[in-house]
């Protein structure tokens, strides 16, 4: 029900009669998460003002009973906050980027006439797809191949951080960043390398890319997910130009087909027509 998150830090701050507590939380894009409100027990609550840059929601606790007061006074969040009992944790549905950033609680207890201050700082991410690996690569005079991979995540923002990951002859070696240069000779060991991207909510890897395959045999690269994408989009439009003559030329024949008998009957009323205006031959 609720989104996965992260307590990274749990601060708590003494300011004379009032009590802050930070937390730093992560929740998942068009998911949904709550806020933990702490209440020390024995207290009686008058009312919890929640805020984010401005006012949120006003919580009156109710009495024997009774339903609690609410008040979602930033449109905002209409229709999608809600408050969780006993506490009244603020519990927020179908997360937009827009979510992301500081929120206020203030309690303020009746009993002991203290206020206590509870704040978060709240960011959204959206879950990783699977990395997509692009290879460039040039083979020189000397018969080196020198290769760039590229890896990326589509809409993955800026908070991606990349690294790869490669294995050959049971040897594992390991690179920061988006782009890894490497070369490649034949002879050399076939190495295969993998790009993990990741951020605060999720880890994911790329499929194994074989680097000297590319390099090794030139056709290889041809069949690469982007241009074997591209080949299939071609072929597709070939087709599609294929049907629509087909189509074009069947309608044209079955034109002629349904004009063939009116031109057949017209010529026959213009020979009937011709014997009548052919005069009779007179007697000698």
């Amino acid at each position: 029900m609720c989104a996965f998150t992260w307590l990274l830090l749990l601060l708590l701050l003494q300011e004379g009669d009032q009590r802050r507590l930070w937390r730093w939380l992560v929740a998942v894009l068009h998911e949904s998460i709550s806020l933990p409100l702490e209440i020390p027990p024995k207290e009686e609550v008058e009312n919890i003002i929640w805020s984010s840059h401005k006012s949120l929601a006003t919580v009156v606790p109710g009495k024997e009973g009774h339903p609690a007061t609410i008040m979602v006074t930033n449109p905002h969040y209409q229709g999608r906050v809600s408050f969780l009992d006993p506490s009244y944790s603020l519990h927020i549905s179908n997360l937009s980027w827009e979510d992301s950033g500081l929120y206020q609680a203030q309690v303020n207890l009746r009993t002991s006439q203290t206020s206590i201050m509870q704040q978060y700082n709240l960011r959204v991410y959206r879950r990783l797809s699977e990395p997509q690996i692009t290879v460039n690569f040039e083979i020189s005079g000397e018969g080196a191949c020198n290769m760039s991979l590229v890896c990326s995540v589509e809409k993955g923002g800026m908070n991606v951080t990349y690294s790869w990951l490669s294995s050959g002859n049971s040897a594992y070696t390991s690179h920061e960043g988006p782009v890894l240069s490497t070369s490649w000779r034949p002879g050399d060991s076939a190495l295969s390398y993998t790009c993990r991207a990741s951020n605060p909510i999720s880890n994911v890897s790329s499929r194994p890319i074989s680097a000297g395959s590319f390099c090794a045999d030139p056709s290889y690269a041809s069949e690469k997910p982007s241009t074997a994408f591209c080949l299939l989009a071609k072929g597709l439009l070939v087709l599609l130009l294929l049907v629509i003559l087909a189509t074009v030329l069947w309608v044209i024949r079955v034109q002629k087909r349904r004009k063939m008998p009116r031109m057949k009957k017209l010529m026959r009323n213009r020979m009937k027509l011709r014997k009548k205006a052919k005069p009779a031959s007179s007697p000698a």
